[in-house]
């Protein structure tokens, strides 16, 4: 069975589900059903995974973190696999187009696969896939949402962000 715990972020309360391998989810608090499929589950913030995640992720909002350093557990295919280990290689305070993301798994002309991998990453935050952008550098798609993807990034770029609502 897997164990879970919340906590509040900047970005809103974030649900942290880990199992004795490693961290599975990070699930945003208007989840869209299905993105990310978790067998039943238990409150267990004591767990060694959770609590180490909690402690990294409060570092992060408090600009001292700009990496992670947890064992991952996420499930998917060897495809969403790749993209979410190219995700991970994506510098701290940069961006990737969904193009540049399929060229540097080796799979160029893949970038519309690569968006719906990047789509159920499990992992918000912790996986970098709010630093996917579109071609032209517009903001797309995110599972917590634009405007949490928009602070993300200021963060990670020192700015000031936008308070959300």
């Amino acid at each position: 069975m897997l164990s879970e715990c919340t906590m509040a972020s900047p970005v809103g309360e974030l649900t942290l589900v880990a199992s004795e391998q490693g961290l599975r989810a990070i699930l945003w608090a208007e989840e869209r059903a299905g993105r990310v499929t978790l067998p039943e589950r238990r409150g267990d913030p004591a767990h060694d995974v959770l609590a180490e995640a909690m402690r990294q992720l409060a570092e992060y909002f408090a600009g001292e973190r700009r990496a992670f350093d947890l064992p991952l557990d996420p499930v998917g295919t060897e495809f969403q696999r790749a993209v979410w280990t190219g995700l991970n290689a994506i510098p701290y305070g940069e961006t990737r187009s969904y193009a540049a993301l399929a060229a540097a798994i080796g799979r160029p002309g893949a970038s519309r696969a690569v968006g719906g991998a990047n789509g159920r990453n499990p992992l918000s935050i912790v996986t970098p896939c709010h630093r996917v952008i579109g071609a032209n550098g517009t903001l797309t798609g995110f599972a917590g949402g634009l405007a949490v993807k928009q602070w993300l990034l200021a963060h990670e770029r020192g700015e000031r962000a936008l308070a959300l609502t």
